[in-house]
């Protein structure tokens, strides 16, 4: 009688103690946004006033360039993905990186929205706050889909395109990232809003890369910390369930400059994707990178920059109008001492890319 006891003690203690021990290894609440930003948030970062959400934005390179370049991060990333073609692009572009709603210190959208819509009128806004005459955007895996969905939901606003190991068609995914499909899993959200193995970040960054050696304990960190960002893990399953559906039959649509540049190791986007938009883009070119994942622009950052910056071409410097060329247009004269020169300041140097360290 005493030994059966001792067993269902036993047995007892275990089911609790398991549990308990999960939670006191995993236990993760999220975290402020105010604690994440002094090291997610170092200059040149900034944040804007967008849909009711305090957005983290990078402006950088030459202000007065027309037609910007805006990059565009994948599902639960952050614009520190584009750090090593940052680097490079702000030499000769006006580089524009954001943490779209629901990911990075942007945090989660006040409606809950993460329709494509929603997505489109966030675009919209981000164009019209940075004023320029166009934008060049580019986009990896998520942030693919909502640069080539931009050039069609908002034309005026698209020059061309960047696809970057971009959503689109169907997926036909060999391998999933483990922190995906765990999001997925509706069951597990009161347990994953307050728990987080970092085994499991860790997992899920190794799986997207072509070499996962590559993968270092400062990069799992940020994405990490990242997901604990006040209400992005629930955004995360949110953004899922309102994926938006199959909205592949517009991509032939597309009438526009497009680069593809795809890792020939994407497990989570196989290369079919790619040579699929290469095929339905009229005038589309496709380089193939194949010892890289799905994040290339991040696991080597330098080799992927590359064709990018034949593709983008020089800065279109903004025009100044003098004080005579502004009245004549609205048909005043003007004497041509008022005439206001340029400003030699306005106009950036001639720039070399820098040499980038591949981002860990």
């Amino acid at each position: 009688m005493k030994r059966s006891v001792v067993v269902v003690l036993l047995l007892l203690l275990v089911l609790v103690g398991l549990p308990a021990a999960y939670l006191g290894l995993t236990w993760a609440p999220d975290r402020p946004v105010a604690e994440l930003r002094p090291r997610w948030a170092k200059p040149p970062s900034s944040f804007i006033q967008i849909n009711g959400m305090e957005v983290h934005v990078r402006d950088e390179g030459p202000i007065n360039d027309r037609v910007p370049v805006i990059l565009l991060h994948g599902t639960s990333s952050s614009l520190h993905t584009w750090d090593g073609w940052a680097e490079v692009l702000k030499t000769q572009r006006r580089v524009i990186r954001v943490d779209l709603p629901g990911f990075g210190l942007t945090g989660p959208a006040p409606d809950g929205d993460y329709s494509i819509a929603a997505y489109m009128r966030f675009m919209e806004k981000l164009f019209e706050h940075y004023g320029a005459e166009g934008y060049i955007v580019a986009g990896n895996s998520f942030g693919g889909r909502l640069a080539w969905e931009s050039a069609l939901a908002l034309p005026s606003y698209v020059q061309k395109i960047v696809l970057v190991d971009a959503a689109g068609y169907p997926m036909a995914s060999q391998s999933v990232p483990l922190g995906f499909r765990l999001a997925q899993m509706s069951w597990l959200a009161p347990l994953m809003e307050r728990t987080l193995p970092r085994s499991v970040i860790a997992s899920s960054v190794r799986n997207v890369y072509g070499d996962p050696s590559k993968v270092t304990d400062e990069l799992v960190d940020r994405y990490y910390e990242l997901t604990l960002r006040a209400g992005n893990r629930k955004a995360l399953r949110e953004r899922f369930a309102q994926n938006g559906g199959d909205t592949s039959s517009r991509i032939r649509v597309l009438r526009l400059p497009t680069l593809i540049l795809w890792g020939g190791r994407d497990q989570l986007i196989p290369p079919a994707s790619a040579t699929r938009f290469q095929r339905e883009i009229a005038g589309a070119q496709l380089v193939m990178f194949d010892d890289l994942g799905h994040v290339p622009q991040e696991e080597d950052p330098k080799r992927t920059v590359e064709p990018v910056l034949g593709f983008l071409g020089p800065a279109l410097p903004a025009v100044t109008v003098t004080v005579r060329e502004a009245a004549e247009q609205n048909g005043v004269a003007a004497p041509a001492e008022a005439a206001a020169p340029a400003d030699p300041a306005a106009v950036p140097a001639e720039a070399v890319p820098a040499e980038v360290a591949p981002t860990p």
